[in-house]
């Protein structure tokens, strides 16, 4: 059996979609493939290396052949965005590179491990850098999740400068860059990287976003959220951050028609701007805030919504666009980031100009005065998902593509 070991500044239970890639992959490839004389033995078990943030969290979780290592300082129930992290969980995410390096020397001198498996260029690149220099013989791939461009990342990390020739070293040291779309393979490029850079995307569930939901449960979600006859409801699951162009979804619903209602799924530190925006543009009672919302139950949203539209500033892929295209409901977007890989303008979807809410708006009144638009560009988006951006398939491309070129028989 081959030992993965994952470096992951955050993991289960705090979900975004580089820690839903992780769970997804590594799910399916700790199982065995069913053949036509059996099961195949399992070929994989990873070893994730985490924070713990929460000390209700276990230290270890063995999740079949997952196994979870929680690390660092943690308290009760806490908010893990930058602006509202204990002081504590600051400090265990500034430490990560040390500590989870030490805790991979341990596993390791267990273990020996096949594959060092970095997600992002962060705190966890740093410590799978430096396991990569004391054990150069042992594969290293980076994955590169984040949308920022390398001049945004020093902005918003200003400290970064005064390691920037150790900081290029988690990329420049890397045996294979894994990125989740075109746009982040250049920013690899523009670092300086010159060995192999394999594009595979983050994906969807797609037999449990398209699948059918119980008629009854649907009615009881619509009367939770007050879904009126003839109510549309603009839907969208974001962290509430403003790089996420929630605002300007707030800020056009003036420009639309007043059964139009905006559906948010999502935490985050801008909740109370956002809300404010919502109270100043005179359209509070339009905007449902529903706070975080389980992956798991997703699906039924997006099933009792209309429109998805989330008019990002910034976006390395975007789950939640795929999601949408499984479930069945047309997608407005932006036309950034991994965005262009999945989403052609009138074809898959609708793109709206980047910080215009104007934009949002009349793109909005082309699907709601388009009945066949929106017919044709669902049955697009769905075919387009089920064909190419199916977590099964993104797990075969894993192992194919990655695992079985950089891990030596």
């Amino acid at each position: 059996m081959k030992r993965v070991l994952i470096f992951s500044l955050t993991y289960h239970p705090y979900v975004g979609g580089a820690e839903l890639a992780i769970e997804e992959i590594t799910g399916r490839l700790a199982r065995g493939r069913a053949t036509t004389e059996g099961i195949d033995p399992v070929e994989f078990h990873f070893d994730v290396i985490t924070l713990r943030f929460n000390r209700a969290l276990p230290r270890i979780e063995d999740k079949g052949n997952v196994t979870i290592h929680r690390i660092g300082f943690a308290t009760d129930a806490p908010e893990i965005s930058d602006r509202s992290m204990p002081f504590r969980c600051k400090v265990s995410k500034i430490l990560f590179p040390f500590t989870s390096f030490f805790k991979a020397l341990s596993l390791n001198r267990r273990y020996h491990y096949d594959l060092i498996w970095a997600m992002m260029a962060n705190q966890a690149g740093f410590g799978a850098l430096f396991f990569k220099l004391m054990h150069s013989h042992i594969p290293y791939m980076l994955e590169l999740q984040d949308g920022n461009t390398l001049a945004q990342v020093r902005a918003r990390q200003p400290l970064l400068r005064f390691v920037w020739p150790l900081y290029k070293k988690i990329y420049l040291n890397a045996d294979m860059i894994k990125v989740i779309s075109s746009s982040i393979k250049d920013l690899a490029r523009e670092i300086g990287y010159d060995g192999p850079v394999v594009i595979i995307p983050n994906a969807v569930d797609t037999k449990k976003f398209s699948g059918p939901i119980p008629e009854k449960a649907l009615l009881f979600l619509k009367e939770a959220l007050d879904k009126q006859a003839g109510d549309v409801f603009l839907f969208t699951a974001s962290r509430l951050v403003l790089s996420r162009g929630v605002e300007d979804v707030i800020r056009a619903l003036p420009s639309l028609p007043a059964n139009v209602k905006f559906v948010i799924a999502g935490e985050g530190e801008d909740r109370e701007k956002l809300r404010m925006i919502a109270r100043n543009m005179g359209v509070l009672e339009r905007v449902r805030f529903l706070g975080h919302i389980e992956h798991n139950s997703l699906p039924i949203y997006f099933k009792v919504s209309d429109i998805f539209v989330r008019p990002s500033v910034i976006e390395g892929f975007g789950s939640a666009f795929v999601e949408a295209f499984a479930a069945g409901i047309p997608v407005i977007a932006t036309p950034v980031g991994g965005i262009p890989d999945f989403l052609q303008d009138g074809v898959t979807g609708l793109f709206c100009e980047v910080r215009n809410p104007e934009s949002v708006a009349r793109v909005a009144r082309r699907y709601l005065d388009n009945p066949a638009l929106v017919a044709k560009v669902v049955a697009n988006a769905k075919a387009l998902v089920m064909e190419k951006y199916d977590w099964n398939i993104i797990a075969r491309d894993m192992k194919e593509r990655v695992f079985d070129p950089l891990i030596k028989v």
